[in-house]
């Protein structure tokens, strides 16, 4: 995929693992400077050839607003949060402290990120894509998570809305199940069966390639939109 002339930076969240790492592999490749942030440190073959990542976790809200300073410095024009974790439970199971850790995580880092980044990115070349889940459609036992990534979609409208008249697009990916290690993490839950139209798993690649897309000059016309990228389970009844 063509990109500018001059070297284009984004801002990853959750970079160093699933579909933020994939991401970064296809913007290093195509030359864009990428600034990650991540609990864990970055491969040691990635950081090598371009990656900057800051050890950083978004859930100490102080640490993260004394981080963003240093990265606006670094002049992003493109933002995008993969940053995510899952927690499962029917809603007699949802407990207080899996509502709070996925809100901030998923909607709250997301906000007190855009809150400074937005108004620093440049006029025209500005962009935001932002993380969901086809869970966001609904699914048993998904409750908790699905409130917190559907909330992404209505935080992305808005922001299109506001900053259409800069040129800045805003739009929201949504997988299905994906071959992550967030899918195998035994912290999340019960780990749901394979059962998307294609008969496999997403792969973290096929989800960056479309946030690629979004990012380019190209797509300055795509704004407020929510694009799936789900094998087919978008077009079924949740189950």
């Amino acid at each position: 995929m063509a990109e500018a002339a001059t070297s284009r930076h984004a801002l990853i969240t959750g970079s160093s693992s699933g579909i933020g790492l994939a991401l970064v592999h296809r913007l290093l490749a195509a030359g864009w400077r990428v600034t990650g942030i991540d609990r864990q440190p970055a491969q040691p073959e990635v950081e090598a050839a371009g990656l900057r990542t800051l050890p950083l976790d978004l859930l100490d809200a102080a640490a993260l607003a004394s981080a963003l300073p240093e990265i606006l410095a670094e002049r992003p024009d493109a933002f995008v949060h993969c940053a995510g974790m899952m927690r499962t439970g029917r809603i007699a199971e949802i407990r207080d402290e899996d509502i709070d850790v996925l809100w901030r995580l998923h909607v709250g880092a997301a906000i007190a990120i855009l809150r400074d980044l937005a108004p620093a990115l440049p006029d025209a070349r500005g962009r935001i894509v932002l993380l969901s889940s086809r869970g966001a459609l609904g699914r048993p036992g998904r409750g908790a998570y699905a409130a917190t990534k559907a909330a992404l979609h209505g935080l992305a409208r808005s922001l299109a809305l506001e900053l259409a008249p800069r040129g800045i697009t805003v739009n929201v990916v949504a997988p299905a199940a994906t071959d992550t290690p967030m899918l195998r993490d035994p912290g999340r839950g019960e780990a749901p069966a394979v059962s998307l139209p294609i008969g496999r798993l997403i792969a973290p690649d096929e989800v960056a390639y479309l946030v690629q897309c979004l990012l380019a000059p190209e797509a300055g016309a795509i704004t407020g939109q929510t694009l799936y990228v789900c094998g087919g389970a978008s077009l079924v009844a949740p189950g």
